[in-house]
């Protein structure tokens, strides 16, 4: 099983306003939520480990983990209430968003609500976003995380959100911990260039994370594909060709995959992560780029069943 840590949430998507009403959808989401969901759908044991309200919200979001598959043991319920990301369109077709989380369920992730040992059958965790920030949800899986380095395959998106926590500095501390900790960083060329400034290349910045302690650094490229890094140097692959609807969800639809085929070539181990080679690496990034490819070609972070990305795999040779 991959115990998948951190938030969930709802993305509400709000039309134009007609008077003095504004129709909405709200959609499950949150990477860490989205990365769960991601697993189990390609048949790999995933868990969630996160605060879920026990308001109507966290009651739909929990309910979505279970229908999924996704073993729900780990979920602590809180009477705090759920975050809502405000989704609004402009006259130009951009998104704006309004978050609303000060308080929220997912922001109070307390030391005692880990548990005090962790399942045999766990074999990796994973972290992102911004519930390694804030506090004291950030403080409570840093420790774990440290409790857990060396045992287990740690794996890392930064997936750097400026509109939740704008201060980057307090991003690269917070962070830090958790790279330190990484056997896996899966991170996108825009992550680095917030993270740095601009400052670092791709290759500057996967350095910095293997000198850490990371056996394997992969990073997104958006349309350029993407690259990965591990001790017996890189490999790049290009982008599918496919019709993109809308990127939500690409990020977290390549973080799942990547983890679900290290652990179907049971690879899924610290040492199975150091001995990869460049071909195996190569196989990773094309199973994980294709289950992107699939997930932008459709609505909202849908992300592929195993069946769907099988037949994408064997369509595209």
């Amino acid at each position: 099983m991959i115990l998948v840590c951190g938030e969930a949430l709802v993305d509400l998507f709000l039309d134009p306003p007609e008077g003095a009403e504004m129709a909405g959808r709200a959609v499950a989401g949150g990477s860490p939520f989205n990365v769960a969901i991601g697993l189990a759908r390609l048949g790999v044991p995933a868990g969630f480990l996160g605060a879920i309200s026990r308001d109507g919200i966290g009651a739909m979001l929990a309910g979505r983990l279970r229908q999924e598959g996704v073993d729900p043991r780990f979920i602590v319920r809180t009477d705090r209430l759920s975050t809502i990301s405000a989704v609004t369109t402009g006259t130009d077709g951009q998104p704006s968003y309004g978050f609303h989380g000060e308080g929220a369920a997912d922001r109070f992730l307390m030391p005692a609500d880990l548990p005090s040992a962790l399942p045999p059958e766990i074999r990796a965790l994973t972290f992102g976003s911004y519930s390694m920030v804030v506090e004291p949800t950030g403080a409570t899986l840093a420790s774990l995380a440290a409790r857990e380095h060396g045992r287990l395959v740690i794996s890392v998106d930064p997936n750097l959100r400026p509109s939740v926590v704008p201060d980057m500095a307090l991003w690269a501390r917070a962070a830090e911990r958790f790279y330190r900790t990484a056997t896996i960083i899966k991170a996108s060329e825009e992550d680095v260039r917030i993270a740095w400034g601009g400052k670092l290349s791709l290759q500057e910045a996967a350095a910095y994370w293997l000198g850490l302690g990371a056996k394997l650094v992969a990073i997104t490229r958006g349309a350029d594909g993407a690259i990965g890094f591990c001790a017996g140097g890189s490999v790049e692959v290009p982008a599918k060709m496919v019709s993109v609807r809308d990127t939500v969800g690409a990020g977290d639809s390549f973080h799942a995959a990547l983890l679900g085929r290290l652990s179907q070539t049971d690879r899924l181990s610290i040492e199975g992560v150091a001995g990869l080679d460049l071909a195996i690496l190569g196989d990773l990034l094309n199973y994980a780029a294709t289950a992107a490819s699939i997930t932008v070609g459709r609505r909202g972070a849908d992300l592929p069943k195993a069946v769907e990305l099988e037949a994408q795999l064997a369509r595209s040779g």
